[in-house]
């Protein structure tokens, strides 16, 4: 590998280290970690809003919710990967 790579490597590594070490052994009771999603609708239900719909369907539990949301995960990165594959190989045939 060259420089460049293991240099980019080491950053990767330092910058994930960073807030592991920083928020070690803290969690979502003291404030951390808390999603986006909770703070917004925290603060839309602080309001008094209440939905207009209901979901049509409600997934039985939070692991199958998961698992969908992991099933649209992987066909994204398939997705993604095969067009950047595509493109790469179109891109060494021209040279």
């Amino acid at each position: 590998m060259d420089r460049i790579t293991i240099v980019s490597l080491i950053l990767v590594a330092v910058i994930c280290a960073i807030p592991l070490i920083m928020y070690a052994g803290k969690g979502e009771e003291q404030g951390y970690f808390k999603g986006s999603d909770d703070v917004g609708t925290e603060a839309i239900e602080s309001t008094g809003y209440k939905p207009w719909l209901q979901p049509i369907w409600q997934p039985p539990s939070g692991e199958i919710e998961s698992l969908l949301f992991a099933v649209q995960a992987g066909i994204g990165a398939f997705i993604i990967g095969y067009v950047f594959g595509r493109y790469m190989k179109s891109k060494s045939s021209k040279t």
